[in-house]
Protein backbone atom coordinates (compact mmCIF):
# COMPACT_ATOMS: atom_id res chain seq x y z
CA UNK A 1 0.00 0.00 0.00
CA UNK A 2 1.60 3.47 -1.25
CA UNK A 3 2.30 5.53 2.04
CA UNK A 4 0.10 8.49 2.48
CA UNK A 5 1.03 11.59 3.16
CA UNK A 6 -0.65 14.15 5.76
CA UNK A 7 -1.03 17.68 6.37
CA UNK A 8 -1.86 20.04 9.36
CA UNK A 9 -2.62 23.47 9.09
CA UNK A 10 -0.29 25.55 11.93
CA UNK A 11 -2.01 28.76 12.39
CA UNK A 12 -2.26 31.00 15.70
CA UNK A 13 -4.90 32.96 17.19
CA UNK A 14 -2.72 36.55 16.03
CA UNK A 15 -1.44 38.32 12.86
CA UNK A 16 1.34 36.98 10.90
CA UNK A 17 1.60 33.89 13.08
CA UNK A 18 5.84 32.99 11.80
CA UNK A 19 5.98 35.18 8.70
CA UNK A 20 6.66 38.39 10.76
CA UNK A 21 5.63 41.55 7.90
CA UNK A 22 3.72 39.38 5.69
CA UNK A 23 0.48 41.14 7.31
CA UNK A 24 1.09 44.37 5.26
CA UNK A 25 0.62 41.96 2.12
CA UNK A 26 -2.01 43.25 0.50
CA UNK A 27 -3.76 39.80 0.15
CA UNK A 28 -2.61 38.77 3.55
CA UNK A 29 -5.85 38.50 6.00
CA UNK A 30 -4.11 37.53 9.34
CA UNK A 31 -5.37 40.97 10.77
CA UNK A 32 -8.70 39.04 10.77
CA UNK A 33 -7.94 36.88 13.43
CA UNK A 34 -10.64 38.72 15.63
CA UNK A 35 -13.38 37.22 13.49
CA UNK A 36 -14.73 34.14 13.52
CA UNK A 37 -15.99 34.37 10.19
CA UNK A 38 -12.30 34.31 8.64
CA UNK A 39 -11.45 30.94 10.92
CA UNK A 40 -14.61 29.67 9.88
CA UNK A 41 -13.53 30.21 5.95
CA UNK A 42 -10.37 28.71 6.78
CA UNK A 43 -11.46 26.04 8.62
CA UNK A 44 -13.63 25.42 5.39
CA UNK A 45 -10.94 25.64 3.07
CA UNK A 46 -8.63 23.23 5.17
CA UNK A 47 -11.42 20.08 5.22
CA UNK A 48 -11.81 20.90 1.84
CA UNK A 49 -8.52 20.09 1.08
CA UNK A 50 -8.71 16.80 3.75
CA UNK A 51 -6.59 18.23 6.78
CA UNK A 52 -6.20 16.71 9.26
CA UNK A 53 -6.66 19.20 11.53
CA UNK A 54 -5.72 22.73 12.22
CA UNK A 55 -2.94 22.88 15.02
CA UNK A 56 -3.18 25.91 16.49
CA UNK A 57 -0.76 27.50 18.81
CA UNK A 58 -0.04 29.71 21.56
CA UNK A 59 1.89 31.87 23.66
CA UNK A 60 1.32 33.31 27.56
CA UNK A 61 3.81 35.77 27.48
CA UNK A 62 5.69 37.98 25.26
CA UNK A 63 8.85 38.27 23.03
CA UNK A 64 11.55 40.30 24.56
CA UNK A 65 14.41 38.86 24.21
CA UNK A 66 15.74 40.35 21.01
CA UNK A 67 17.74 44.04 22.49
CA UNK A 68 15.72 43.16 25.64
CA UNK A 69 12.37 44.60 25.11
CA UNK A 70 9.41 43.65 23.30
CA UNK A 71 9.48 46.94 20.86
CA UNK A 72 10.13 45.02 17.97
CA UNK A 73 7.54 42.44 18.82
CA UNK A 74 4.61 45.05 19.51
CA UNK A 75 6.40 46.82 16.26
CA UNK A 76 5.89 43.84 13.74
CA UNK A 77 3.08 42.26 15.65
CA UNK A 78 5.20 39.24 16.38
CA UNK A 79 2.53 37.00 18.31
CA UNK A 80 1.55 40.00 19.87
CA UNK A 81 -1.58 40.83 20.20
CA UNK A 82 -2.72 37.56 20.66
CA UNK A 83 -5.94 35.33 21.78
CA UNK A 84 -7.02 32.45 23.38
CA UNK A 85 -6.64 29.37 21.14
CA UNK A 86 -9.06 27.52 22.89
CA UNK A 87 -12.02 29.59 21.81
CA UNK A 88 -11.87 28.60 18.13
CA UNK A 89 -12.72 24.99 18.98
CA UNK A 90 -16.33 25.55 18.76
CA UNK A 91 -16.85 27.92 15.73
CA UNK A 92 -14.63 26.32 13.65
CA UNK A 93 -16.58 22.62 14.93
CA UNK A 94 -19.80 24.12 13.35
CA UNK A 95 -18.22 25.24 9.97
CA UNK A 96 -17.05 21.74 9.42
CA UNK A 97 -17.77 18.35 9.79
CA UNK A 98 -14.42 16.46 9.85
CA UNK A 99 -11.38 18.76 10.67
CA UNK A 100 -9.57 18.14 13.57
CA UNK A 101 -8.35 21.12 16.25
CA UNK A 102 -5.32 20.92 18.18
CA UNK A 103 -5.16 23.19 20.89
CA UNK A 104 -2.01 24.67 22.84
CA UNK A 105 -2.38 24.63 26.22
CA UNK A 106 0.56 24.82 28.77
CA UNK A 107 1.31 23.02 32.12
CA UNK A 108 3.55 25.96 32.93
CA UNK A 109 1.12 28.03 33.62
CA UNK A 110 -2.84 25.98 33.15
CA UNK A 111 -4.13 24.66 36.73
CA UNK A 112 -5.00 20.96 35.43
CA UNK A 113 -8.51 20.73 37.53
CA UNK A 114 -9.40 23.64 35.74
CA UNK A 115 -7.83 22.78 32.32
CA UNK A 116 -9.49 19.25 32.27
CA UNK A 117 -12.78 20.83 32.06
CA UNK A 118 -12.43 22.99 29.61
CA UNK A 119 -10.57 20.43 27.60
CA UNK A 120 -13.54 17.96 28.21
CA UNK A 121 -16.22 20.62 27.15
CA UNK A 122 -14.30 21.60 24.24
CA UNK A 123 -14.27 17.73 22.91
CA UNK A 124 -18.34 17.65 23.83
CA UNK A 125 -18.69 20.71 21.73
CA UNK A 126 -16.68 19.32 19.13
CA UNK A 127 -17.99 15.29 19.17
CA UNK A 128 -14.67 14.11 19.39
CA UNK A 129 -12.51 16.05 17.46
CA UNK A 130 -10.27 18.12 19.85
CA UNK A 131 -6.41 17.47 20.50
CA UNK A 132 -4.34 18.84 23.32
CA UNK A 133 -0.77 20.08 22.26
CA UNK A 134 1.16 19.71 25.61
CA UNK A 135 3.30 22.72 26.30
CA UNK A 136 5.59 23.52 29.02
CA UNK A 137 6.27 27.03 27.87
CA UNK A 138 9.79 28.87 27.38
CA UNK A 139 8.97 33.04 28.08
CA UNK A 140 10.29 34.12 30.97
CA UNK A 141 7.27 36.71 30.71
CA UNK A 142 4.81 34.48 30.97
CA UNK A 143 5.85 32.68 34.03
CA UNK A 144 6.64 36.71 35.86
CA UNK A 145 2.79 37.74 34.72
CA UNK A 146 0.73 34.87 36.00
CA UNK A 147 2.70 35.22 39.65
CA UNK A 148 5.63 33.07 39.08
CA UNK A 149 9.04 34.19 40.00
CA UNK A 150 10.40 33.22 36.74
CA UNK A 151 10.43 30.09 34.26
CA UNK A 152 11.31 26.64 36.01
CA UNK A 153 14.57 24.88 34.54
CA UNK A 154 13.80 23.08 31.29
CA UNK A 155 13.96 19.85 32.45
CA UNK A 156 11.91 20.14 35.82
CA UNK A 157 9.29 21.50 33.43
CA UNK A 158 8.52 17.99 32.31
CA UNK A 159 8.84 16.76 35.53
CA UNK A 160 5.85 19.02 36.39
CA UNK A 161 4.26 17.96 32.83
CA UNK A 162 4.49 14.61 33.68
CA UNK A 163 2.87 14.69 36.82
CA UNK A 164 0.05 17.13 34.94
CA UNK A 165 -0.88 14.30 32.28
CA UNK A 166 -1.22 11.65 35.29
CA UNK A 167 -3.74 14.19 36.62
CA UNK A 168 -5.72 14.67 33.47
CA UNK A 169 -5.38 10.87 32.89
CA UNK A 170 -7.24 10.59 36.24
CA UNK A 171 -9.99 13.04 35.86
CA UNK A 172 -10.80 12.29 32.19
CA UNK A 173 -10.01 8.35 31.86
CA UNK A 174 -10.55 6.86 35.86
CA UNK A 175 -13.06 9.12 37.36
CA UNK A 176 -16.34 8.50 35.78
CA UNK A 177 -16.54 4.91 35.02
CA UNK A 178 -18.54 4.05 31.61
CA UNK A 179 -22.54 3.70 32.33
CA UNK A 180 -22.15 6.34 35.26
CA UNK A 181 -24.34 8.50 33.39
CA UNK A 182 -27.80 6.75 33.15
CA UNK A 183 -30.31 9.68 32.26
CA UNK A 184 -33.20 7.52 33.34
CA UNK A 185 -36.13 9.60 33.34
CA UNK A 186 -38.73 6.53 34.84
CA UNK A 187 -36.26 6.07 37.81
CA UNK A 188 -35.22 10.03 38.18
CA UNK A 189 -31.58 9.06 38.14
CA UNK A 190 -28.99 11.41 36.13
CA UNK A 191 -25.67 9.46 37.25
CA UNK A 192 -24.71 6.81 39.28
CA UNK A 193 -22.55 7.92 41.98
CA UNK A 194 -21.52 4.53 42.93
CA UNK A 195 -19.55 4.88 39.44
CA UNK A 196 -18.11 8.46 39.80
CA UNK A 197 -15.13 8.43 41.37
CA UNK A 198 -12.42 11.17 43.38
CA UNK A 199 -9.13 10.79 42.18
CA UNK A 200 -7.33 11.54 45.52
CA UNK A 201 -4.14 13.23 43.99
CA UNK A 202 -1.40 13.82 45.79
CA UNK A 203 1.42 14.41 44.10
CA UNK A 204 4.61 16.93 44.16
CA UNK A 205 3.57 19.76 42.15
CA UNK A 206 -0.49 19.25 42.47
CA UNK A 207 -3.19 17.96 44.96
CA UNK A 208 -6.24 17.33 43.34
CA UNK A 209 -8.59 15.19 45.62
CA UNK A 210 -11.92 15.34 44.11
CA UNK A 211 -13.79 14.28 40.79
CA UNK A 212 -13.94 15.21 37.23
CA UNK A 213 -16.55 18.13 36.79
CA UNK A 214 -17.91 16.60 33.15
CA UNK A 215 -19.17 13.42 32.33
CA UNK A 216 -16.99 11.52 29.66
CA UNK A 217 -16.51 13.21 26.37
CA UNK A 218 -16.55 10.99 23.24
CA UNK A 219 -12.86 10.53 22.97
CA UNK A 220 -12.23 10.86 27.14
CA UNK A 221 -8.76 12.23 26.87
CA UNK A 222 -8.77 14.31 23.53
CA UNK A 223 -5.79 13.27 21.14
CA UNK A 224 -2.43 14.54 22.49
CA UNK A 225 -0.05 16.85 20.30
CA UNK A 226 3.20 17.55 21.78
CA UNK A 227 6.17 19.32 20.07
CA UNK A 228 9.13 18.13 22.31
CA UNK A 229 12.72 18.28 20.36
CA UNK A 230 15.39 17.97 23.49
CA UNK A 231 16.21 15.00 24.90
CA UNK A 232 13.58 15.67 27.80
CA UNK A 233 11.14 16.53 25.47
CA UNK A 234 11.75 13.62 22.88
CA UNK A 235 11.35 11.37 25.47
CA UNK A 236 7.80 12.97 26.82
CA UNK A 237 6.76 12.61 23.39
CA UNK A 238 7.75 8.84 22.97
CA UNK A 239 5.85 8.18 25.95
CA UNK A 240 2.39 10.42 25.78
CA UNK A 241 2.05 12.06 22.69
CA UNK A 242 0.11 10.58 19.20
CA UNK A 243 0.82 13.20 17.10
CA UNK A 244 4.11 14.70 17.25
CA UNK A 245 5.66 18.49 15.61
CA UNK A 246 9.20 18.90 14.86
CA UNK A 247 10.90 21.62 13.28
CA UNK A 248 14.08 20.12 11.29
CA UNK A 249 15.51 22.43 8.97
CA UNK A 250 16.92 19.27 7.03
CA UNK A 251 16.44 16.28 6.35
CA UNK A 252 19.14 14.52 7.56
CA UNK A 253 18.24 16.37 11.15
CA UNK A 254 14.65 14.64 10.50
CA UNK A 255 15.55 11.40 9.59
CA UNK A 256 17.15 11.12 12.84
CA UNK A 257 14.98 12.75 14.59
CA UNK A 258 11.82 10.13 13.59
CA UNK A 259 14.10 7.11 13.82
CA UNK A 260 14.95 8.35 17.62
CA UNK A 261 11.25 9.05 18.78
CA UNK A 262 9.92 5.48 16.82
CA UNK A 263 12.63 4.05 18.95
CA UNK A 264 11.59 5.62 22.54
CA UNK A 265 7.96 4.82 21.61
CA UNK A 266 8.94 1.36 21.23
CA UNK A 267 11.13 1.11 24.42
CA UNK A 268 8.15 2.68 26.17
CA UNK A 269 5.86 -0.23 25.40
CA UNK A 270 4.10 1.40 22.31
CA UNK A 271 4.33 1.27 18.68
CA UNK A 272 6.33 2.80 16.63
CA UNK A 273 3.16 3.46 14.69
CA UNK A 274 1.15 5.08 17.44
CA UNK A 275 2.90 8.24 16.81
CA UNK A 276 2.38 10.59 13.68
CA UNK A 277 5.53 12.53 13.29
CA UNK A 278 4.70 15.59 11.41
CA UNK A 279 7.29 18.72 10.14
CA UNK A 280 7.38 21.92 10.26
CA UNK A 281 7.16 22.94 6.87
CA UNK A 282 5.87 26.29 4.73
CA UNK A 283 4.85 25.38 0.51
CA UNK A 284 4.62 28.15 -1.72
CA UNK A 285 2.97 26.41 -5.08
CA UNK A 286 1.57 28.24 -7.86
CA UNK A 287 0.87 26.64 -11.65
CA UNK A 288 4.33 26.76 -12.63
CA UNK A 289 7.96 26.70 -11.10
CA UNK A 290 8.27 30.42 -12.34
CA UNK A 291 5.55 31.47 -11.30
CA UNK A 292 5.92 29.78 -7.79
CA UNK A 293 9.36 31.50 -7.54
CA UNK A 294 8.45 34.74 -8.42
CA UNK A 295 5.49 34.72 -5.88
CA UNK A 296 8.07 33.63 -3.20
CA UNK A 297 10.31 36.94 -4.07
CA UNK A 298 7.50 38.85 -3.73
CA UNK A 299 6.72 37.51 -0.05
CA UNK A 300 10.38 37.88 0.61
CA UNK A 301 10.11 41.92 -0.14
CA UNK A 302 7.79 41.90 3.09
CA UNK A 303 9.71 40.10 5.31
CA UNK A 304 11.11 41.63 8.70
CA UNK A 305 14.41 41.08 10.24
CA UNK A 306 13.91 42.32 13.08
CA UNK A 307 10.79 40.83 13.12
CA UNK A 308 12.35 37.31 12.51
CA UNK A 309 15.19 37.83 15.40
CA UNK A 310 12.26 38.79 17.54
CA UNK A 311 11.26 35.03 16.96
CA UNK A 312 14.25 33.64 17.20
CA UNK A 313 16.05 34.93 19.94
CA UNK A 314 12.45 34.34 21.84
CA UNK A 315 12.35 30.31 20.94
CA UNK A 316 15.88 30.41 21.97
CA UNK A 317 16.39 32.51 24.66
CA UNK A 318 19.64 34.13 22.78
CA UNK A 319 19.67 37.62 22.02
CA UNK A 320 20.82 38.25 18.65
CA UNK A 321 20.65 41.68 18.60
CA UNK A 322 23.75 41.40 20.33
CA UNK A 323 25.30 40.42 17.30
CA UNK A 324 26.37 41.47 13.75
CA UNK A 325 24.39 40.33 10.82
CA UNK A 326 27.43 38.47 9.82
CA UNK A 327 28.16 36.61 13.20
CA UNK A 328 27.64 32.72 13.09
CA UNK A 329 25.05 30.76 15.21
CA UNK A 330 26.92 29.49 18.29
CA UNK A 331 25.50 27.00 21.13
CA UNK A 332 24.78 28.76 24.15
CA UNK A 333 23.14 27.15 27.14
CA UNK A 334 19.46 28.57 27.34
CA UNK A 335 16.22 27.76 29.41
CA UNK A 336 14.04 28.20 26.43
CA UNK A 337 13.43 25.86 23.56
CA UNK A 338 16.89 24.39 23.76
CA UNK A 339 16.84 21.76 20.51
CA UNK A 340 16.20 24.79 18.47
CA UNK A 341 19.62 26.21 19.73
CA UNK A 342 21.32 22.50 19.12
CA UNK A 343 19.45 22.18 15.34
CA UNK A 344 20.94 25.62 13.98
CA UNK A 345 24.59 25.90 15.77
CA UNK A 346 25.25 21.70 14.80
CA UNK A 347 24.06 21.85 11.38
CA UNK A 348 26.37 20.65 8.36
CA UNK A 349 27.03 24.60 7.47
CA UNK A 350 27.58 26.78 10.20
CA UNK A 351 24.59 29.42 9.76
CA UNK A 352 24.99 33.52 10.28
CA UNK A 353 22.66 35.51 11.97
CA UNK A 354 21.55 36.94 8.58
CA UNK A 355 20.93 33.60 7.15
CA UNK A 356 18.86 32.86 10.06
CA UNK A 357 16.74 35.60 9.70
CA UNK A 358 15.89 34.86 6.35
CA UNK A 359 15.46 31.50 6.99
CA UNK A 360 13.28 32.45 9.75
CA UNK A 361 11.29 35.77 7.64
CA UNK A 362 8.87 33.06 6.27
CA UNK A 363 7.41 29.79 8.35
CA UNK A 364 10.01 29.75 10.98
CA UNK A 365 12.35 26.91 11.37
CA UNK A 366 11.20 24.67 9.10
CA UNK A 367 11.94 23.92 5.34
CA UNK A 368 10.19 26.30 2.61
CA UNK A 369 9.34 24.40 -0.59
CA UNK A 370 8.72 26.18 -3.53
CA UNK A 371 7.62 25.40 -7.12
CA UNK A 372 4.73 24.02 -9.22
CA UNK A 373 2.44 21.17 -7.18
CA UNK A 374 4.26 18.28 -9.36
CA UNK A 375 7.84 19.56 -8.25
CA UNK A 376 6.43 20.04 -4.16
CA UNK A 377 4.67 16.95 -4.58
CA UNK A 378 8.16 15.31 -5.56
CA UNK A 379 9.97 17.13 -2.41
CA UNK A 380 7.46 16.29 0.19
CA UNK A 381 7.44 12.40 -1.36
CA UNK A 382 10.99 12.65 -1.23
CA UNK A 383 10.96 13.58 2.57
CA UNK A 384 8.60 11.02 3.59
CA UNK A 385 10.43 8.49 1.69
CA UNK A 386 14.22 9.35 2.81
CA UNK A 387 12.97 10.51 6.80
CA UNK A 388 10.26 8.14 7.62
CA UNK A 389 8.23 11.52 8.40
CA UNK A 390 4.18 10.90 8.25
CA UNK A 391 3.70 14.49 7.10
CA UNK A 392 3.59 18.27 7.74
CA UNK A 393 2.98 20.86 9.55
CA UNK A 394 1.75 23.84 7.17
CA UNK A 395 2.97 27.19 7.69
CA UNK A 396 1.73 30.10 5.70
CA UNK A 397 3.42 32.66 4.00
CA UNK A 398 0.01 34.91 3.38
CA UNK A 399 -3.17 33.64 4.22
CA UNK A 400 -5.50 32.06 3.53
CA UNK A 401 -3.57 32.37 0.41
CA UNK A 402 -0.86 29.85 1.09
CA UNK A 403 -3.70 27.31 2.57
CA UNK A 404 -5.87 27.83 -0.27
CA UNK A 405 -3.18 27.68 -3.15
CA UNK A 406 -2.39 24.02 -1.47
CA UNK A 407 -5.50 22.80 -1.40
CA UNK A 408 -6.35 24.21 -5.17
CA UNK A 409 -2.40 22.84 -6.34
CA UNK A 410 -1.09 20.47 -4.36
CA UNK A 411 -3.52 18.72 -2.79
CA UNK A 412 -4.92 17.29 -6.16
CA UNK A 413 -1.45 17.01 -7.40
CA UNK A 414 -0.96 14.47 -4.51
CA UNK A 415 -3.93 12.22 -5.18
CA UNK A 416 -3.55 11.87 -8.58
CA UNK A 417 -0.18 10.32 -7.41
CA UNK A 418 -2.19 7.73 -5.04
CA UNK A 419 -0.35 9.47 -2.04
CA UNK A 420 -2.88 11.59 -0.70
CA UNK A 421 -6.24 10.46 1.32
CA UNK A 422 -9.40 11.55 -0.99
CA UNK A 423 -12.15 11.66 2.08
CA UNK A 424 -12.26 11.16 5.82
CA UNK A 425 -12.44 8.66 8.15
CA UNK A 426 -15.95 8.28 10.17
CA UNK A 427 -16.20 9.17 14.12
CA UNK A 428 -13.66 11.28 16.25
CA UNK A 429 -10.37 12.51 15.66
CA UNK A 430 -8.97 9.82 17.10
CA UNK A 431 -10.41 7.49 14.66
CA UNK A 432 -9.54 9.11 11.35
CA UNK A 433 -6.06 9.55 12.35
CA UNK A 434 -5.69 6.25 13.45
CA UNK A 435 -8.34 4.00 12.54
CA UNK A 436 -9.61 2.40 15.54
CA UNK A 437 -11.26 3.43 18.19
CA UNK A 438 -12.18 6.66 20.37
CA UNK A 439 -10.26 5.90 23.49
CA UNK A 440 -6.07 5.45 23.66
CA UNK A 441 -4.92 1.80 23.56
CA UNK A 442 -4.07 -0.33 25.81
CA UNK A 443 -0.59 0.51 25.19
CA UNK A 444 -0.90 3.99 26.08
CA UNK A 445 0.12 5.36 29.70
CA UNK A 446 -3.57 6.75 30.18
CA UNK A 447 -4.86 3.40 29.74
CA UNK A 448 -3.42 2.17 33.28
CA UNK A 449 -5.67 5.01 35.18
CA UNK A 450 -8.93 3.50 34.26
CA UNK A 451 -9.51 1.93 37.47
CA UNK A 452 -9.25 4.25 39.65
CA UNK A 453 -9.31 2.29 42.80
CA UNK A 454 -6.55 -0.07 41.22
CA UNK A 455 -4.62 3.19 40.99
CA UNK A 456 -5.31 4.36 44.45
CA UNK A 457 -4.13 1.40 46.02
CA UNK A 458 -0.99 1.17 44.19
CA UNK A 459 -0.08 4.63 44.97
CA UNK A 460 -1.03 3.68 48.48
CA UNK A 461 1.22 0.64 48.43
CA UNK A 462 4.37 2.64 47.35
CA UNK A 463 4.07 6.30 49.74
CA UNK A 464 3.90 3.17 52.63
CA UNK A 465 6.81 1.85 50.98
CA UNK A 466 8.69 4.78 50.64
CA UNK A 467 8.17 5.40 54.20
Amino acid sequence: MTRQIRFNAFDMNCVGHQSPGLWAHPRDRSWQYKDLEYWQDLARTLERGIFDGIFIADVVGYYDVYKGSNWHALHQAAQIPVNDPLQLAAPIALATEHLGIGITASTSFEHPYTFARRLSTADHHTKGRVGWNIVTSYLESGAKNVGQSGLGRHDNRYEVATEYVEVLYKLFEGSWEPGAVLRDRERRIFTDPSKVHEIDHRGRHFTVPGYHLCEPSPQRTPVLYQAGASGPGKAFAAGHAECVFVGAPLKSMLKAYVADVRAKAVAAGRSARDVLIYNLTTVIVAETDAAAQKKFEEYQSYTSYDGALVFMSGWSGIDFGQYAPTDLVKKVETNAIVSMVESFSSAEKPWSIAELARWGGIGGIGPVFVGSASTVADILQEWVEETDVDGFNLAYAVTPETFEDTVNLLVPELQRRGVYPKSYRPGTLREKLFGRGPLLPETHPAHGYRDIAAVKAREASRLEAAE
